[in-house]
């Protein structure tokens, strides 16, 4: 299905702001100029800016163009989920690099957090996540025994998991995230080559599906010096999470 004009302009915009080409404090062409670039009504162009300025991205109007208020640009449900998915749409090369894949009974955590009985079978990853050949993230994630087994004939170190489940029709339709801060463990230590209590950012995650359904519950511990994570918030909108690659500072080894 075609998208709608005022999609495909607020998407082309949002682009621009992302990669630089508009910076914090420029006005956006004005209306008219967007109308004759996309060779569009007003209509369109003024959907497509109500949009940004709702995400908290461009501020100003009433006759003027309006002008980039912040760079954080906010990430679609499937970049929030799935790691590759996000790297990609920053212009950043995804890796990993598979250390377990197990099934196993339950634990009262992953029973708790998937709704099911201790001691029923789950199958549970260790991966760690590479972002331009650059260590980033230890991934720990737990999945219901029915999506799980689906990985047992995929190979997790070629791309990305969240595809693989989606194709072979896992429907994922709402998730849950928890942002905190966590001394690295033992595990996290040795993967991550830093000494343990090194300070790392932790993403837990749970996904559901259309019927309520836990199916997956991730753990995820994240270089600080790598990615962080920002908090757009608007009076007008929801509050956008967005995951950002941290430049390079010569951080941790």
């Amino acid at each position: 299905m075609n998208q709608a004009l005022h999609v495909l302009i607020a998407d082309s915009i949002r682009e621009r702001i992302r990669v630089g080409e508009l910076a914090v404090g420029e006005a956006l062409p004005s209306e008219s100029q967007l109308c004759g670039q996309w060779r569009s009504s007003r209509g369109p162009v003024r959907q497509a800016l109500a949009a940004l300025r709702a995400e908290g991205l461009i501020a100003g109007g009433a006759g003027k163009p309006p002008v980039v208020c912040s760079t954080s640009v906010g990430q679609s449900f499937d970049t929030l989920l799935s790691y590759s998915a996000w790297a990609r749409s920053t212009g950043h090369e995804p890796g990993q690099r598979t250390l377990e894949l197990a099934l196993r009974p339950a634990d009262r955590e992953a029973a708790t957090r998937l709704g099911i009985d201790e001691g029923a079978p789950v199958v549970q990853f260790l991966r760690l996540r590479y972002l331009d050949g650059e260590r980033a993230m230890l991934e720990r994630a737990t999945f219901a025994d029915h999506v799980g087994r689906l990985l047992f004939d995929f190979d997790c170190d070629s791309g990305s998991v969240w595809e693989h489940l989606r194709s072979r029709g896992v429907q994922f339709a709402a998730a849950s995230h928890t942002i905190d801060a966590i001394g690295a463990d033992p595990v996290d230590a040795r993967h991550l080559d830093v000494f343990e209590g090194a300070p790392l950012l932790r993403q837990r995650r749970s996904a559901r599906t259309r019927d309520g359904a836990v199916v997956e519950f991730h753990d995820d511990r994240y270089l600080p010096h790598v990615v962080s994570f920002t908090l757009e918030n608007t009076l007008e909108a929801h509050t956008t999470l967005t995951r950002n690659a941290t430049p390079a500072t010569g951080g941790p080894a």
